[in-house]
């Protein structure tokens, strides 16, 4: 993944030359996650054009997607799908497009393009002051980068690691900056696959979950598996207090002294843009889309049900009232002896996959699962 202070500088040149006001392009907003911006044509028609950026990036180009069917638009895109080397980074990838598109609408092309090229190219002359940001942060690129995906951790933590007087911080937000604390501190393993935008948003989610209602009312509390934004535990410590499944939680607690339901949530180096796994450590649950080996067998899990706007907050919650919904219980059998026979995740995984496979073939109403 390209050094994470270059893809921000790239970004921000982006936002500062094609602004919200501009007569022909416009970027409307811009992360290291995605890039959303407006093209305007000849007649002032506007197309709305997004970019994803991924994890493999800028191995792989980011991947664009507009809403509009015009030829004008599709054939540009296309274009982009084809790109390699250094027309992979979005700078460049902006920089195609916008010729491209006023090719096609037989237009000239913007000055802010020559105000682009000045930003990055410090050789030249008037070139901006951000110019030998983004060489230097280019360089990085042809170093060690291992640490890059953690930059943005300084980011998160520069609020918490400012001097003078402060307010006491709640206890949630204490909680959080002590985890990415222990993030920035760990170790780094060189062969890492994890990405830059993958672990930025989920050092997000993590923020936005400490911040939610959900888990300042202990509905659920979450745990990094050895301090890792790719492992969660979650234990879900309260369903819909009418249902069997909450009473059975309830007598779990008073008979094995086992709070809630412990999940155990996976991500890919490519997340939010492929789903996580989901799977139930404890206890044993019968029904509720619950698989053998636990996993969790639910449309919005699967490649064809998920959406990168997902949170996982609201996953937790669905997941949650899914299993009310279709009646799941405690099997107490079965969770004594997980003492002894533990859920593992490589048979909860290919369970998964089989009745994922089966659905995808018959479809997932025909099947009784719900729609994500």
């Amino acid at each position: 993944m390209a050094c994470l202070a270059t893809l921000k500088l790239e970004i921000e040149a982006l936002k500062q030359v094609f602004t919200k006001n501009d007569e022909r392009f416009q970027v409307l907003a811009a992360s290291v996650d995605e890039v959303s911006c407006c093209f305007i044509g000849s007649n002032g028609e506007k197309y709305a054009i997004q970019a994803n950026i991924v994890g493999s990036y800028p191995s792989s180009p980011p991947i664009w997607f507009a809403e509009s069917e015009e030829a004008s638009i599709t054939d540009a895109l296309q274009l982009l799908a084809n790109t390699s080397g250094q027309n992979n980074h979005v700078v460049n990838q902006v920089d195609i497009l916008v010729r491209e598109l006023c090719r096609i609408h037989e237009i000239p092309l913007p000055s802010a393009l020559d105000s682009l090229k000045a930003q990055l190219q410090p050789q030249s002359s008037g070139a901006g002051p951000l110019s030998e940001e983004v060489t230097r942060g280019a360089s990085l690129e042809k170093s060690d980068d291992s640490d890059s995906d953690y930059d943005v951790l300084e980011d998160l933590m520069s609020e918490n690691d400012t001097e003078g007087e402060q307010e006491p911080k709640p206890e949630t937000e204490v909680e959080y900056f002590t985890i990415l604390k222990r993030i920035r501190d760990k170790p780094t393993d060189s062969s890492s696959t994890d990405s830059v935008s993958s672990s930025v948003r989920l050092m997000k989610e993590l923020r936005d979950i400490y911040q939610s209602d959900s888990y300042k009312n202990n509905i659920f509390s979450v745990e990094l598996v050895d301090d890792s934004l790719y492992e969660w535990n979650v234990r879900l410590k309260s369903v819909d207090p009418d249902s069997q499944l909450q009473k059975d939680l309830v007598l779990l607690k008073e008979q094995q002294g086992e709070e809630g339901i412990l999940l155990n949530i996976t991500f890919k180096s490519t997340y939010p843009f492929d789903p996580p796994f989901v799977g139930i450590v404890y206890p044993a649950i019968a029904g509720g889309y619950v698989l053998f080996g636990g996993a969790i067998c639910m449309e919005l899990l699967t490649k064809q049900g998920w959406s990168s706007a997902y949170t996982i907050e609201a996953v937790i919650l669905q997941i949650a009232a899914a299993m009310v919904t279709k009646e799941a219980r405690v099997n107490f059998e079965a969770t004594k002896m997980l003492s002894k026979n533990p859920y593992n995740l490589k048979r909860a995984q290919q369970s998964f996959a089989s009745v994922e496979k089966a659905h995808a073939m018959h479809g997932w109403a025909t099947l009784g699962t719900p729609k994500g």
